[in-house]
């Protein structure tokens, strides 16, 4: 009978509850609707032949093509510390939203406990000394949602875990890009080193050149020294990018979360420039709302427009319930044995009166944030179109610079060897010679900046559009 009267007590507070918090739990969060995208509704420079595909749907490994830099992001992917950051802050979020759903919940305890007095009884002072023993299960002021306070809380939470699981995304999207396009500054410069010691190169032998034409007479001493100019700015080329090689190899080691084996560094750009899949870009740019980070905005946003549900339900009265249900006795022997059942069931109505106009400055608060995180939403479109437009635009002249900078290569090459040969043959001054060789030394570093910049933006293309995973 004992144990049939505390179910039964329990039972009915939850059961109460429960249906109490079924009847009236909605949330009174104004209606989400998506802000309309401050931007054209086109891409400009996308093309027409690009239909509805998009780069989220290009795995990473498809998009980079160089099997040395593959392995380097799979050691960045995996070791990465920024990237474990990201990670953390998910499971943060998580654990956050558990605890935020809990509390719709009821929190049952069972607790046992003695309680001993000594109290006065009669004349004189008598006094008598007690002991209850008890035993009980109870909910401890456990709030029932009627108007939707506690959910508008969780949905915000739930949101706020969302947010995050895209900011992952975009931090790992983020790191493929970045240690791809330090691979290309290693690259780079490795190229220019070379020229640079070609140059040297090159200049020593036209150096020995001008030294033996000055002992035979047919040339001046100046034509030795303006030969050691370009000797000697390829000389402190070769210094600088050294330096630099170095620090990009430690860039790259940073970002890769430990050492990179010298055996997957490249030797130089490739000539076809074939790293990377060509990135496919249709015309509308909807493409941007499937952003990491513009759908982490709007998840920040809808986390507001939640909070605000919970604020207005601060306008109306609380429920809470408070029960338990056990057993009591005077004698720890006699506790479960004896009929000593006991039950408290204790509802309790707050409304709210006066606060000193708390409430209101609440919900003012939560509208406010929602404006500030509609204009943050609105703004991240807007940064992923510039992003994306500079990086169209980019792909709309590269071929062109890039094949001028080639036929100039080509003919700054041919007007340094017929100066050269016209020089040798005392035709012409090494003034022609000198201008010839800084012309091509000039157009070789161009030509390299060109093609750092081309494989550079389809990578940047891979970033800006938001490039898959898989």
């Amino acid at each position: 009978m004992m144990r049939t009267t505390l179910a039964l007590a329990i039972a009915v507070a939850i059961g109460w509850g429960l249906v109490l918090g079924a009847a009236g739990c909605t949330s009174m969060a104004p209606a989400y609707q998506r802000p309309a995208a401050p931007v054209p509704a086109s891409l400009p420079g996308g093309t027409a032949s690009g239909g509805t595909a998009s780069a989220a749907a290009l795995p990473w490994r498809a998009f980079v093509r160089e099997p040395r830099l593959q392995r380097i992001l799979d050691q960045a992917l995996a070791q990465s510390r920024d990237l474990r950051k990201a990670v953390l802050n998910i499971e943060t979020a998580r654990a956050q939203y558990r605890i935020q759903r809990a509390q719709a919940l009821p929190s049952v305890d069972a607790i046992a406990q003695v309680a001993g007095s000594r109290s006065i009884v009669g004349p004189g002072n008598t006094t008598a000394t007690g002991a209850l023993y008890s035993a009980q299960v109870g909910l401890a002021a456990w709030e029932i949602d009627v108007f939707g306070r506690l959910r508008s809380l969780s949905d915000a939470k739930l949101q706020a875990y969302l947010s995050t699981v895209e900011a992952a995304r975009a931090a790992r999207i983020s790191l493929i890009a970045e240690t791809a396009s330090a691979y290309l500054t290693l690259a780079a410069d490795r190229s220019r080193l070379a020229i640079a010691q070609r140059t040297m190169e090159i200049t020593q032998q036209t150096m020995n050149l001008t030294e033996q034409l000055v002992t035979g007479g047919a040339a001046g001493r100046g034509d030795y020294w303006q030969a050691a100019t370009v000797y000697q700015q390829a000389r402190a080329d070769v210094a600088l990018l050294g330096a630099a090689i170095g620090q990009d190899h430690n860039a790259l080691d940073l970002l890769a979360g430990g050492h990179v084996d010298d055996a997957l560094l490249p030797d130089a750009l490739p000539v076809q420039l074939d790293w990377f899949a060509d990135v496919p870009v249709g015309l509308s740019s909807a493409v941007l709302l499937d952003r990491p980070d513009v759908l982490a905005a709007e998840h920040d946003l809808i986390a507001a427009n939640a909070n605000i549900g919970a604020a207005r339900a601060q306008f109306f009265p609380s429920l809470t319930l408070t029960a338990s249900g056990g057993l009591a006795s005077a004698a720890l022997t006699a506790l479960f044995t004896g009929p000593a059942a006991v039950w408290t069931l204790a509802p309790a109505l707050a409304l709210p009166l006066f606060r000193g106009g708390a409430t209101r400055a609440n919900l003012e608060l939560a509208e406010a944030q929602k404006k500030q995180l509609i204009a943050s939403y609105e703004l991240a479109i807007q940064t992923a179109f510039r992003e994306v437009a500079d990086a169209l635009s980019t792909r709309g002249t590269i071929d062109e610079q890039l094949a001028a900078q080639v036929a100039l290569v080509e003919a700054a090459t041919k007007g340094y060897e017929v100066a050269q040969a016209r020089y040798k043959a005392g035709v012409d001054t090494f003034l022609t010679t000198l201008v010839s060789q800084r012309a091509l030394y000039a157009a070789q570093n161009s030509l390299v900046a060109t093609q750092l910049a081309a494989l550079g933006n389809r990578v940047a293309l891979y970033r800006v559009l938001g490039g898959g995973l898989q």
